[in-house]
């Protein structure tokens, strides 16, 4: 039996006496418990509230009475409890950890607990100013970092990559030497020796810089690159041909020799230095003679005459009632006797602009009669009024530049109005005018607010579109009865009489464009005329679609648009849905299902209208 075993049984033994013979000295024996708690324990309650124990403290492992010895935190590892990079240090009772070499505590103190959060981070060598020395460059590396060369630079006493604090390995400059003269060349000034150091070099006394380039630049890998110069011995060699023109020469081609031209039989000199130098360069200096043949009668062209010529050289221009159109106006006798005869083409005169017309409502076509220019600059202004608005004003101005032989320019005219467009040839100085009358379109679609009511006076909203020149007229709201499968033709009903007692749809308000704001909240069925028609109460017990309709009128011309606007029921069932804009019934299909009922719009305005159940729906 150890020591630990033997204590509880001499502990066990004692409290049975004390038990036997009914002595009071159980706090006694607490007390005595704690009294026997190691140097290095703390006496505690017991979790059970039977009495007081005896445990080591932190850092250390035993009984708690007769020994409690160090514990060594840093066995399981040091990166297990001090973290990645670490060196733990264990000491009496506690330990404590440092970073490796290469690495940083974050608290930015020497040593430290990892309780707080701290740990050891990768020190970037790289941001001490010049720790790879001159010409090195630093690279980070995870716990270190190394050095390379810049370019211009090479390692010396090593090689690359290095740790400049294990080794002696630096950066030298790179040093070409001097740079030696190539053939026929002399070196004429240098900047160095050193990387990128640039030697000049010229020719020889004697000779001529031909080709090539005369640089010589100190490269990294320590040589001289270049010079390309090539350096020929000063010659002028043969002298230039002229032709139809002879020479005399005495066949040196040194500098300063010479060489005399004149024309051949047959020819004559139009003039110019008839005398060519060798110069110092190794070039025969240019002799200007020109020799030229008689060529007859000068030519004549189509619709031109001759304004002046002279043995070798005709000036042709139009006559009258034509102009120029491309080409030379220049005849010239060639040195072979025969002339080359200008190309000049005399058109018939012509207004530039020609055949002006609109198309598509609001775009130009013309055609384009050109002079001696290929291309033509041309400003198109145009202004707008309406009879209906005298407030009302457009105006702009276009300029195209172009050689084509057709154009075409669209405007983005606004509708319903009065334009005269005017199309000026800007070189040509001349201007064509035409009127044209804008067509009534299509008004945009009203932008609504789909409800569903229960009420028999619901109020309708509708907000206008803020353009004040959308042309619309006037709204008519339109009441349909719910029954089965039915169809809204949105073009076909231009007016209706008012309300009656049949089952197919009728207007109940016309609303004229200049006596609503921009925002309208109409009360359907309140028993009053608008624009003639009256807004008869809706029937009890029945289900209505309430339908807008847009319409536009210039003259004897009108466009329209519809959309759905609410729906009215009888059913204590209601599916209310606000501020949803409906979709106009133009263009494509779409379904719609609402309350009960399916929406399906057609192309061509046509609405069809069909009764699927009584069931609460969902607009989807």
């Amino acid at each position: 039996m150890d020591e630990r075993h033997r204590a509880v049984v001499v502990v066990i033994l004692f409290l049975a006496l004390v038990v036997l013979l009914g002595l009071p000295a159980y706090g006694q024996i607490l007390l005595d418990v704690c009294a026997s708690c190691h140097a290095n324990a703390t006496c505690e309650d017991k979790l059970d509230g039977s009495g007081k124990v005896c445990n080591c403290k932190y850092g250390f492992v035993g009984n708690g009475r007769t020994f409690c010895q160090d514990k060594d935190e840093c066995q399981i590892g040091a990166s297990k409890i001090c973290g990645q990079h670490t060196t733990c240090h264990n000491t009496f009772g506690s330990y404590f950890c440092t970073c490796l070499a290469g690495y940083s505590p974050s608290n930015n103190m020497n040593i430290f607990i990892p309780n707080d959060g701290t740990h050891c981070q990768d020190i970037d060598e790289c941001r001490i100013t010049g720790i790879c020395r001159e010409g090195g460059q630093c690279r980070n590396l995870e716990g270190s970092f190394d050095c390379s060369c810049q370019k211009g630079y090479r390692v010396r006493n090593g090689h690359e990559p290095f740790n400049p604090q294990r080794g002696n390995a630096s950066c030298q400059v790179v040093d070409c030497g001097w740079p030696s003269a190539v053939e026929d060349t002399v070196l004429v000034s240098t900047t160095g020796t050193t990387y990128d150091s640039m030697a000049t070099f010229a020719c020889d006394e004697g000779y001529v810089w031909k080709s090539g380039g005369n640089k010589s630049v100190c490269a990294a890998d320590g040589l001289w690159k270049g010079p390309s110069l090539v350096c020929e011995e000063i010659m002028c060699g043969n002298p230039p041909l002229i032709e139809s023109a002879d020479r005399v020469w005495n066949n040196n081609s040194a500098p300063g020799s010479t060489v005399l031209y004149y024309c051949k039989e047959g020819f004559y000199n139009m003039g110019g230095m008839n005398l060519s130098v060798c110069n110092e360069n190794g070039f025969w200096t240019p002799a200007t003679l020109s020799c030229r043949a008689l060529c007859g009668p000068v030519p004549f062209l189509n619709n031109s005459e001759v304004v002046w010529h002279n043995r070798s050289v005709v000036i042709h221009r139009c006559t009258a009632g034509f102009h120029s159109w491309r080409g030379s106006n220049m005849s010239v006798c060639d040195s072979s006797g025969v002339w080359q005869r200008a190309t000049l083409k005399c058109i018939e005169i012509k207004p530039p602009i020609n055949d002006l017309l609109i198309y598509n409502g609001d775009c130009l076509q013309w055609k384009a009669e050109k002079y001696e220019k290929d291309s033509e600059l041309y400003k198109v202004i145009y202004t707008g009024s309406r009879d209906y608005q005298r407030s009302f004003h457009d105006r702009g101005k276009r300029y195209i530049n172009s050689k084509a032989d057709q154009l075409e320019l669209c405007l983005n005219l606004y509708p319903v109005t009065n334009y005269s467009i005017s199309v000026t040839a800007m070189l040509a100085k001349f201007t064509a005018t035409i009127t044209t009358n804008t067509s009534l379109p299509v008004p945009p679609a009203p932008i609504v607010y789909y409800e569903e009511f229960e009420t028999r006076v619901p109020i309708l909203r509708l907000q206008r579109w803020p353009n004040s020149l959308d042309l619309i007229s006037l709204y008519q709201v339109f009441v349909l009865p719910v029954e089965g499968i039915m169809m809204f033709d949105c073009s076909a009903p231009a007016s209706l009489n008012s309300s009656s007692t049949s089952l197919s749809e009728y207007i109940t308000a016309q609303l004229d464009i200049q006596n609503v704001g921009t925002r309208i909240n109409f009360t359907l069925g309140d028993g009053f005329f608008y624009g003639g028609f009256y807004n008869s109460p809706l029937e009890s017990g029945r289900d209505y679609y309430i339908i807008l309709r847009v319409v536009s009128q210039w003259k004897t011309a009108s466009k329209s648009c519809c959309a759905l606007w609410a729906k009215v029921t009888g059913a204590s069932h209601v599916l209310r849905v606000s501020s949803l804009s409906a979709a106009a019934f133009v263009g494509g299909i779409t379904l719609v299902i609402v309350g009960g009922y399916s929406v399906t719009w057609y192309a061509r305005h046509v609405i069809w209208l069909t009764q699927t159940s009584n069931k609460k729906g969902e607009i989807q």
